[in-house]
C-alpha cells in the first residue's frame, strides 16, 4: 500500500472518529436536555395537582388555579394524575394496585421524589404531608411531542455521519495527492536518472522542509556516484591502452627470442614460461575489461532488438571457429513459434558474450562431450537453456559461482579464470534478466538465462 494511500486512510479514520464524537455529543446533550426539560414540566403539573387536591380548600382558589394550568400549560398527550394515600403499615404492598411501576413507588417512597421512564410513557411523583397523613401524587404523560424530535436528529447525524465519512475520504485523497506531489516529482526525476546523464540533479527550491533535506540528500548521493562512475569510466577507457601496451611488448619479445637461434633448453624453456604467462594475464585483461564494461555503462551501448534464435547461430559460429572440434548441438524443438516471444532489447555483443562464456565452459567442464543449446518461452521471459553432462558443480558451492576468481573445488584439472560467469551475469543484469543453474555432481549442469521479452521489457 502507497504511503499516500495510507495518510488518506489515517487522515479519514482521525477525522471520522472526531465527527463520530462530536455527533454523539450532540445526541446525548440533545437527549438529556429532552428529557430534564419534560421532567420539569410534569414536576411542574405535580405541584399544581398537589394545590388542587390537597393545599387548597377554596373553590375560588381551585377554580383560579384550574384557569392559569388551562391557559398556560398546555395538555400533554396521554396525561394522566395519580393521588394516592400512603399507609402506615404495608405502604408498598397496598400502594402496588394503583397500576404504578414498582420501581417509581420504591424510589418515591425512598427519597420522597421519584422519575421513571417505561417505553413512551415518563411518570413524576412526590410525597406530600399534609394533617399528618402521607400522600403519593403521580403525573404521567405519553409520547411526548420531542421523541420524534430526538429521532430525527439521530437520522440527521446518522446521514450526515456517512456523508461526511465520504466527504472526508474525497477531501483527503485530494488533500494527500497535493502534499505528495512533490515526492513524485522526486521518484520520476530520480527514475529518469541513469548511467549515461548522472550529472543531472534534483530541483531543492528555496523551501526548507524535509522534502527540500531530502532532493538535497539525493544530489549529494548523485554526486559521489558520478564521481565514483567517472573513475571507473576513466579505468575502464584507459586501463586498454595503458595495460596492453607492454604486455604486447612483452610477448613480442618473448616470440622474438624464441626464434633467435643458439637458445639453450633452459633459456627457451623460461621464456615459453614467459610467453604462457602473458597470454594467462592477457586473457585476465580481457575478462576483468569486459566485466568492468558490463557492470557499467560508460558508453552508450547499441540497444537494439535481437532475436534469440538468431543470437544463438551467432554463437554457434564463433565456438566453431574457436573450437573447431566441439559437439554443440542446436534445440528448437521447444522454441516459441510467435516471433514476440523471441525478441529481446539489449546489445548482441553483450549477449553473445554472455551466452558464449556459458557454452564454453560447458564444453570445457563436460570434456566437450555434447552440450544442448535450446530455447523455450517462460511466461514473459524468453530462457537459453545450456545442458551439459560435465563434472557438475558441488552443491555447497553454487552461492559462491558468481564471485570474480572463485573457481569450484573439482576444476583443478581444468584451466581457467573464474570470471566467465560473474561476466556473464553482469551482461544478463544489465539487460534485466537473471540466471538460474541445475547441477548435481558427475552428472551434468543446466543453465538456464532469462531475457525479458520486447513487450516485458518495455517501460
Amino acid at each position: 500500500m502507497k504511503i499516500q494511500t495510507k495518510a488518506t486512510l489515517l487522515f479519514s479514520a482521525l477525522t471520522t472518529l472526531v465527527i463520530l464524537v462530536f455527533s454523539g455529543f450532540i445526541y446525548f446533550f440533545t437527549n438529556h436536555y429532552a428529557f430534564e426539560d419534560f421532567y420539569q414540566r410534569l414536576e411542574t403539573r405535580v405541584n399544581i395537582a398537589s394545590d388542587l387536591h390537597l393545599f387548597l380548600n377554596s373553590n375560588s382558589d381551585k377554580q383560579l388555579v384550574r384557569q392559569m394550568r388551562q391557559a398556560y400549560l398546555e395538555k400533554l398527550q396521554g396525561e394522566r394524575e395519580y393521588l394516592l394515600e400512603v399507609p402506615e403499615e404495608g405502604t408498598l404492598k397496598k400502594l402496588k394496585t394503583s397500576g404504578l411501576p414498582q420501581p417509581l413507588l420504591e424510589e418515591a417512597l425512598a427519597n420522597r421524589t421519584a422519575r421513571y421512564r417505561a417505553s413512551h410513557t415518563l411518570y413524576l411523583g412526590k410525597l406530600q404531608q399534609v394533617d399528618g397523613k402521607t400522600y403519593l401524587v403521580v403525573v404521567s404523560a405519553q409520547d411526548p411531542y420531542w421523541l420524534e424530535e430526538i429521532n430525527t436528529l439521530s437520522r440527521v447525524l446518522l446521514i450526515g455521519f456517512v456523508l461526511s465519512v465520504a466527504l472526508v475520504y474525497v477531501i483527503g485523497r485530494r488533500f494527500t495527492w497535493h502534499t505528495f506531489k512533490p515526492v513524485r516529482a522526486i521518484i520520476k526525476n530520480v527514475q529518469g536518472i541513469s548511467a549515461e546523464n548522472l550529472n543531472l540533479r534534483l530541483v531543492v527550491g528555496n523551501s526548507k522542509d524535509e522534502l527540500a533535506e531530502l532532493a538535497q540528500t539525493f544530489n549529494d548521493m548523485l554526486t559521489r556516484l558520478e564521481t565514483a562512475f567517472e573513475t571507473q569510466n576513466n579505468f575502464v577507457s584507459n586501463a586498454s591502452h595503458e595495460l596492453r601496451t607492454p604486455l604486447t611488448v612483452i610477448k613480442g619479445e618473448a616470440e622474438l627470442t624464441l626464434a633467435s637461434p643458439g637458445l639453450t633448453p633452459v633459456q627457451r624453456q623460461s621464456v615459453e614460461v614467459i610467453l604462457q604467462e602473458a597470454n594467462v594475464l592477457r586473457d585476465i585483461l580481457t575478462s576483468l575489461l569486459g566485466m568492468a564494461q558490463s557492470g557499467f555503462d560508460g558508453k552508450k551501448q547499441n540497444w537494439e532488438q535481437v532475436r534469440v534464435d538468431e543470437l544463438l547461430w551467432l554463437v554457434k559460429e564463433s565456438a566453431d571457429q574457436l573450437y573447431p572440434g566441439n559437439h554443440i548441438r542446436l534445440d528448437f524443438a521447444q522454441m516459441p513459434t510467435e516471433e514476440e516471444q523471441l525478441l529481446v532489447k539489449g546489445n548482441v555483443n553483450l549477449l553473445k558474450l554472455a551466452v558464449s562464456n556459458i557454452v564454453m565452459n560447458a564444453c570445457k567442464y563436460s570434456r566437450n562431450q555434447e552440450v544442448v543449446l535450446g530455447i523455450k518461452a517462460e511466461n514473459t521471459f524468453v530462457a537459453v537453456v545450456v545442458r551439459d553432462k560435465g563434472i557438475g558443480i558441488p552443491e555447497p558451492e553454487l552461492p559462491h559461482i558468481f564471485v570474480p576468481f572463485f573457481r569450484a573445488s573439482n576444476t583443478a584439472s581444468f584451466e581457467g579464470h573464474g570470471v566467465g560467469l560473474p561476466l556473464a551475469l553482469n551482461i544478463v543484469r544489465l539487460h534485466k534478466g537473471s540466471i538460474i543453474i541445475n547441477t548435481q555432481v558427475d552428472i551434468g549442469t543446466e543453465i538456464k538465462v532469462l531475457l525479458p521479452t520486447i513487450d516485458a521489457s518495455a517501460p
